[in-house]
C-alpha cells in the first residue's frame, strides 16, 4: 500500500557524561496518530553502517545528503514510473510493532538500487504518550493562535462594515440626487432638440428645391455638351481609322524589324554584361586608387614640411654622429673580437667534456674488469697449493692494472680543475661584455639626451619669437631691447623681424639677446662677435671683460654645465652646428631650468646629460 509518511530529522547534542551528537529521525503519519517508529544513530553506529553499506560520507554531511534523498523522492512522487522510491518493508504481514526498514531505492530498467536503508524501531507505549502530548500541545497552541486570529478579523470586518454602512448611505443619497438632476437635464435637452430639429427641417426642405433647379440647368447644359461631343469624336474616329490603316502596315514592317534587333539585343545585351562587370571592377579599382593618391597626397605635404624642418636639424646633429659612430665602431670591433673569444673557448670546453665522457667509459669498464679478476682470485686462493707461479704473474698483473687506474683518477682531477679554470674564464668574458654593452647603452643614453637638449633649446627660441610676434610692435628705429626683470635677468629677448618661415638660430637669437644686457653692465656699447660652433664675445678696446653673472659655482669646481666640450670642437670641414655653446648656456638666460648647486659633469659621474636639463 501507498501512504504520506512524516519524516523528522533532528541533530541531538549531548554533554553528560561525554559530549557527542547524535542523530535522531522520526516516521509519524498525519492519518494515524500511533503510527511512530524512531531511530537514534551515534558516531560510532554511523561507522558501522558506513563500512556495511560503504558510504562515502561523514557524519557531519549524512544529515544533508539523506534530506537530499528525500527531497529527489518527494519530486519524483507524483509520476507514474518514479525514479526514486521511499520503501518501508517490515516482516511482519501488518505494521504491528515490529521492526521497521526504510529504503531508499532507485529505479532502473535493469535493476532497482539501494542507495540507504535505515532500520526503524516502532515507538514505546510512553513514547507514543509523549509524542501525543506533543502533538495535543501543539494543536493547543495553535488553536489559541488561530482564535485570537478570529476575534482580531471579527474586530476589524465589524469596524469595516458600520463604516461601509455610512459610506453606502451617503452614496444612496448622492445617487437621488443626481438622478433628479439628471432627469431635469434630460427633459431640456429633449425640449432644445425638438426645436431644433424642427428648423433644420425647414432648411433641408429649401436647400432641396434649390438643388433640383439647379440640377435641371446642368442636365440641359450638359446634353448640349454631349451632342457636341459625339459629333467631334465621330469625325476624330473616322480620322484614326485611316491612320490605324497606316499604322497596321507600319507595325507588320516593325514587328519584323524588332525580330532581326531582338537576335542583335540579346548579342549586346551579353556585351554589355561583360562591359558592366569589367566598369565595377574598374570603379573598385578606381575608387581604391584615389584614396591611395589622397592619402599619399596628404602624407607628401606633410613629408615635405617635415623635410624642411629635419634638413636643418640634420646638419647640426651630422658632427654628433659621426663621433658617436666611432665609438660604436670601437666597441663594435671589441664585441666581434670577444664573440670569437669566446666561441674558441666553447669549442675547447666541448673537447675537453668529450674527453671526460671518454675517460669515464674506459673507467667503467676497468671497474668491470677489477669485479672480475676479484671473482677469479677468490677461486684462485683455494689453487694456491698448487698454482703458486700463477698467483704471482696475477698479483703482478693486478698492481699493473691498480697504478693504471691511479694514474687515470689522477688524470680525470686534473681535467676537472682545469674544466673549472675555463668555466671561471668563461665568467669574466661575459662579465667584460656586459661592461662593454652598459658602455654602449650610457653612450646611447648621452646621444639621446644630446638632441632631447638641442631641440629643447630650439622649442625655447620658437616660443620667445612667437610671443614676441604677439607683443606689441618695436619701436621706429626696429633695434631690439630685451625686457630685464627686477633681479637683473632678462625676461624675453627681441628678435629682428627677419620674415624667416624656419625656426630661427639658437646662436642668433643669443647674439641679439646679449647685444641690450653687455650695452647695460658697461658704459659705452660695443658689439658681440658669435662664432657659428663657440660663442666668444669680444669688447671694444677701451672696454675691460664683463664676466658672466651666473659661473661662481661653476668656476669653483672647474666643470660646465650642458654637453660635453667635445661635441662643440671646431673642425675645418665640419658643418656649423644649429645649437648653443658651453658660455651661452652658462649665461643668466637658462638660469631658472638650471640646478642652484653646483653639479659634477656627466662624463665625470657617469650620468647621462639629462639629469642637468629639462628634457
Amino acid at each position: 500500500r501507498r501512504l504520506n509518511v512524516r519524516v523528522n530529522i533532528e541533530l541531538l547534542s549531548i554533554s553528560n557524561p561525554v559530549h557527542r551528537k547524535d542523530l535522531a529521525v522520526r516516521l509519524t503519519d498525519d492519518t494515524d496518530p500511533f503510527f511512530l517508529y524512531n531511530l537514534v544513530i551515534s558516531e560510532e553506529d554511523f561507522q558501522s553502517l558506513k563500512s556495511q553499506q560503504g558510504l562515502l560520507v561523514d557524519f557531519s554531511a549524512f544529515p544533508q545528503k539523506f534530506i537530499d534523498l528525500l527531497q529527489q523522492c518527494i519530486q519524483e512522487q507524483n509520476k507514474d514510473i518514479p525514479r526514486f522510491l521511499l520503501q518501508l518493508v517490515s516482516s511482519a504481514p501488518a505494521l504491528d510493532h515490529t521492526p521497521v526498514s526504510l529504503n531508499v531505492v532507485e529505479t532502473n530498467p535493469f535493476k532497482h538500487l539501494t542507495h540507504l536503508s535505515l532500520k526503524f524501531l516502532p515507538g514505546t507505549d510512553a513514547e507514543i504518550k509523549k509524542f501525543l502530548a506533543n502533538c495535543l500541545k501543539c494543536l493547543k497552541e495553535d488553536k489559541t493562535m488561530l482564535e485570537e486570529k478570529l476575534k482580531k478579523t471579527e474586530e476589524d470586518l465589524t469596524r469595516q462594515l458600520s463604516y461601509t454602512q455610512q459610506s453606502l448611505s451617503e452614496k444612496s443619497r448622492e445617487l437621488d440626487k443626481l438622478k433628479n438632476e439628471w432627469a431635469s437635464y434630460t427633459t431640456a435637452l429633449s425640449n432644445k432638440h425638438s426645436q431644433e430639429l424642427t428648423t433644420e427641417k425647414e432648411r433641408a426642405l429649401q436647400a432641396q428645391t434649390q438643388y433640383q433647379q439647379q440640377h435641371e440647368q446642368q442636365k440641359k447644359e450638359l446634353e448640349n455638351l454631349h451632342q457636341k461631343n459625339i459629333q467631334q469624336l465621330q469625325n476624330r474616329l473616322s480620322e484614326l481609322e485611316v491612320i490605324n490603316k497606316d499604322l497596321t502596315e507600319r507595325r507588320y514592317k516593325g514587328d519584323s524589324t524588332v525580330r532581326e534587333l531582338k537576335a542583335k539585343l540579346s548579342g549586346l545585351e551579353d556585351e554589355c554584361q561583360r562591359a558592366k562587370q569589367e566598369v565595377l571592377s574598374l570603379r573598385r579599382e578606381n575608387s581604391t586608387l584615389d584614396a591611395e593618391c589622397h592619402e599619399k597626397e596628404k602624407l607628401i605635404n606633410q613629408l615635405q614640411t617635415r623635410v624642411a624642418v629635419l634638413e636643418q636639424e640634420i646638419k647640426d646633429k651630422d658632427q654628433l654622429v659621426t663621433r658617436t659612430k666611432e665609438v660604436l665602431d670601437a666597441t663594435q670591433e671589441q664585441k666581434v673580437i670577444l664573440e670569437e673569444s669566446t666561441e674558441e673557448k666553447q669549442r675547447h670546453i666541448e673537447k675537453l667534456e668529450t674527453t671526460i665522457k671518454s675517460l669515464s667509459a674506459e673507467l667503467l669498464k676497468a671497474n668491470e674488469i677489477i669485479k672480475k679478476l676479484q671473482g677469479d682470485l677468490k677461486t684462485l686462493m683455494s689453487k694456491l697449493k698448487l698454482k703458486n707461479t700463477v698467483t704471482i704473474q696475477q698479483e703482478k698483473l693486478l698492481a699493473e692494472k691498480e697504478e693504471k687506474l691511479q694514474k687515470e683518477q689522477r688524470e680525470s682531477q686534473e681535467m676537472g680543475q682545469s674544466l673549472r679554470m675555463k668555466e671561471q674564464e668563461v665568467c669574466k668574458l661575459q662579465e667584460q661584455l656586459e661592461s662593454t654593452m652598459q658602455k654602449l647603452e650610457e653612450s646611447k643614453q648621452l646621444l639621446k639626451t644630446n638632441e632631447n637638449v638641442i631641440t629643447w633649446l630650439n622649442k625655447q627660441l620658437s616660443e620667445v619669437q612667437m610671443a614676441k610676434k604677439l607683443d606689441t610692435p618695436a619701436s621706429a628705429h626696429g633695434g631690439g631691447r630685451a625686457a630685464v626683470s627686477p633681479h637683473g635677468m632678462p625676461d624675453r629677448p627681441s628678435f629682428h623681424s627677419s620674415g624667416l618661415n624656419h625656426p630661427i638660430s639658437p646662436l642668433y637669437a643669443f647674439q641679439n639677446f646679449l647685444e641690450p644686457t653687455l650695452s647695460k653692465n658697461g658704459n659705452s656699447p660695443c658689439p658681440v662677435q658669435l662664432n657659428s660652433q663657440l660663442s666668444k664675445v669680444s669688447r671694444c678696446s677701451d672696454a675691460h671683460t664683463v664676466p658672466a653673472a651666473g659661473h661662481p659655482a661653476n668656476k669653483e669646481n672647474g666643470d660646465q654645465l650642458g654637453l660635453e666640450s667635445k661635441y662643440f670642437k671646431r673642425k675645418d670641414d665640419s658643418i656649423p652646428l644649429r645649437g648653443l655653446s658651453q658660455n651661452t648656456l652658462n649665461s643668466e638666460y637658462l638660469r631658472p631650468y638650471l640646478p642652484t648647486k653646483a653639479q659634477p659633469s656627466p662624463k665625470a659621474a657617469g650620468t647621462p646629460a639629462s639629469a642637468y636639463f629639462p628634457g
